[in-house]
């Protein structure tokens, strides 16, 4: 027998449980609900993250402060000997030629250049920031460096907002209405009259 059979037998809904029918109802003399307390009486809620009276847990965890890790800046960080392994001399190194050659995991982050390693070969490399030992060694062996500095999203206070083009829009519906109720109607057409 499958699942969908029974219920097709049985009936799609369950019966409803009647509690507080005293023993005979087999469900028990106090119906689940145990002795006394404010649990057995009707109306009884508690808060989720209630415990009986003892501490609570979002009291007893300690506060340290404030901190502002959830606001960091994340990087990409790739270092001068890495670059020397996977690249060819003249190659054009960024975050997307990097995550080709697998050396970073994808192209969301930006890109931070450390100096650990050496480098012998020239190459254009382009990333948000670069350590100065980093700069210098690819400066050296004839590469050139593009520093594209992170911005900061600012919100374009050139552009009207929203609010602003609703009320833009309300204010040349109400000045088109009175000019269009001003205008005279239009003349009927000429009717031919007959000889």
């Amino acid at each position: 027998m499958m699942i969908h059979e029974i219920t097709c037998t049985v009936g799609r809904f369950k019966s409803r449980k009647r509690v507080g029918r005293g023993p005979g109802s087999g469900n028990g003399k106090t119906s689940g609900r145990g002795h006394k307390g404010a649990g057995s009486r009707s109306g009884h809620r508690h808060r989720a993250y209630y415990e009986g009276g003892q501490m609570t847990w979002t009291r007893r965890l300690p506060k340290r402060g404030f901190t502002n890790a959830p606001f960091k800046t994340r990087f990409h960080v790739v270092n001068l000997r890495d670059l020397e392994a996977r690249f060819d001399a003249g190659a054009t190194i960024d975050v997307a030629a990097l995550a080709e050659a697998g050396l970073v995991r994808n192209t969301k982050l930006p890109l931070k250049v450390l100096g650990e390693g050496t480098v012998t070969k020239k190459y254009t490399v382009t990333a948000a920031k670069f350590s100065k030992s980093a700069k210098a060694a690819i400066e050296a062996a004839g590469g050139t460096v593009e520093e594209k500095p992170l911005t900061k999203w600012m919100r374009d206070r050139t552009k009207p907002t929203k609010k602003q083009l609703r009320a833009a829009e309300g204010g040349a519906a109400a000045v088109e209405a009175p000019a269009a109720a001003a205008e005279p109607p239009a003349e009927a057409t000429e009717e031919t009259t007959e000889d």
